[in-house]
């Protein structure tokens, strides 16, 4: 959503057809490919759209039968959800399990808002006021609430938002048939393969694969993704956290569109914890909520911070008397912009810890619509500290490229904020768990970190949230490589 900055616009598809020349145009990064992916006007080498998503008009609904169905819009649409994941399976499964796919048992939409104790028994339970979506191992089943989180899915994300999560329960089917998760399988690696499966999925319906869904590149896509944020676990000390967080699952998702059902498989703990590299996971301090109020004081220390990390021989003089720096180019984003002939940054500091205030549910929600915390600001003033970065190596600050070098070296700050970081020995502010999903979040919701100069971004957030985890797993020299 916009924050009220100016000359915010984004980039299309104008040059799309110059994907075709980079398919042949692989690097080498520390041993890694740099493929047609990293082009900024693809998303994981799909062109980005910017169409409908949802269902498709005029298509028959799906007549397999679900117990308890009222055929509500809910439950339309995790039927036809359902149906177009089998037939995916049923191609698919053969080929990453060499034997036959088998659908589930039984399909169950239940009134979450009965009583508790009451209504419809799933998995041998009662649903009333359990608003939630699952798959049930030991009788093979897949249910969900008709009521309550599928229409709140679609009212925070859309109807897309409602097939990602069918798509997720059904992927623990397919662990539960073919073997790859038991008894002494974590949590967490189920979990994750689950939203890897899901993230497949969803590319098979971004080709145009799917009969009853279509989805863009752009916020269709961005809005999956986001809901995959509002699901992520909110307190990483609690023992019940066996999703991940955003960061993670985020991961996970976008690791399925990318590469595919068979990358699903190989995720294992110690994928993930590469994933989770030096990152801290738990807060030392049950009382600490890991909030750090943006005042002129911690931003003056967090430029300190920015200076150990990414050092520079002239580094940014900042202003915190607002955006407006006289800039003769006549570059100004709202809350925090840079000048390059001046290499100044000007901070209106009252706005960005607006930015930065964490939003607590309401009494009622069920989704929460995004992730903001002190690092919502945190990581946009980071951001424009890269292009100060970016504008001392020479590089051009007004191109698709700077957009998504600036998420990537802001991710690189990021990590380096560690306190398992070996070499952040320096630093006045240090990371805590949950800020890395406030900045994807915020990639996802409103983009201003992966922008340039003159806060123009990029409309896929699966690009720009892809960008700042290379920053923050591979380092500046990726960035550099990557973004050129």
């Amino acid at each position: 959503m916009s924050r009220g900055r100016t000359r915010r616009t984004l980039w299309m598809t104008a040059l799309i057809a110059a994907s075709a020349l980079l398919a042949s145009c692989a690097q080498s990064v520390d041993g890694r490919a740099v493929s047609i992916y990293d082009n900024p006007f693809t998303v994981a080498g799909l062109p980005v759209t910017d169409g409908p998503s949802g269902p498709r008009p005029g298509m028959t609904n799906s007549t397999l039968q679900v117990t308890g169905s009222e055929g509500t819009d809910s439950d339309v649409i995790a039927t036809n959800a359902i149906e177009d994941i089998q037939r995916y399976w049923t191609q698919t499964y053969p080929e990453l399990f060499k034997t036959q796919f088998t659908p589930v048992s039984e399909l169950i939409s239940w009134d979450a808002s009965e009583e508790e104790g009451q209504g419809a028994r799933f998995c041998g339970f009662r649903t009333g006021g359990i608003p939630n979506a699952a798959y049930c191992m030991k009788d093979d089943t897949i249910g969900w609430d008709r009521t309550i989180l599928l229409p709140a899915l679609i009212d925070a994300f859309g109807p897309m938002a409602v097939v990602m999560v069918i798509a997720h329960e059904y992927g623990h089917s397919i662990q539960h048939q073919s073997g790859l998760v038991g008894e002494d399988t974590p949590t967490i690696v189920a979990e994750q393969q689950a939203d890897c499966f899901a993230g497949a999925f969803i590319r098979h319906v971004a080709e145009d694969e799917s009969p009853h869904f279509t989805i863009n590149t752009s916020d269709g896509l961005n809005g999956v993704l986001a809901a995959t944020v509002a699901v992520r676990d909110v307190d990483p000390n609690d023992p019940d956290s066996v999703h991940g967080s955003a960061f993670e699952r985020v991961t996970a998702v976008q690791l399925g569109f990318t590469d595919g059902a068979s990358a699903c498989v190989a995720i294992d703990e110690a994928e993930i914890d590469s994933r989770r590299a030096d990152l801290p996971q738990k807060f030392s301090d049950a009382d600490d909520d890991g909030e750090l109020p943006v005042t002129e004081e911690t931003l003056q220390a967090f430029v300190r911070s920015f200076e150990s990390l990414l050092a520079l021989p002239n580094p940014p003089t900042v202003s915190y008397d607002g955006t407006d720096t006289d800039c003769p180019e006549g570059t100004s984003t709202e809350p925090v912009s840079y000048c390059a002939s001046s290499n100044t940054i000007g901070v209106d500091v009252p706005a960005l810890a607006k930015l930065g205030t964490a939003e607590r549910p309401q009494r009622g929600d069920v989704i929460p619509l995004n992730v903001s915390g002190d690092y919502s600001a945190y990581v946009l003033f980071a951001s424009r500290y890269t292009l100060a970065v970016q504008n001392a190596a020479g590089q051009p600050l007004d191109n698709p490229q700077t957009a998504l070098r600036s998420a990537c070296l802001s991710g690189v700050i990021t990590a380096g904020l560690s306190s398992e970081n070996p070499e952040a020995t320096d630093l006045e502010v240090w990371l805590s768990p949950g800020d890395l999903d406030e900045a994807v979040s915020g990639l996802l919701s409103d983009g201003l970190t992966a922008s340039d100069i003159n806060g123009v971004t990029l409309p896929s957030g699966f690009s720009r949230v892809d960008a700042f985890r290379s920053g923050v797993l591979y380092g500046q020299d990726t960035c550099n490589a990557r973004y050129r």
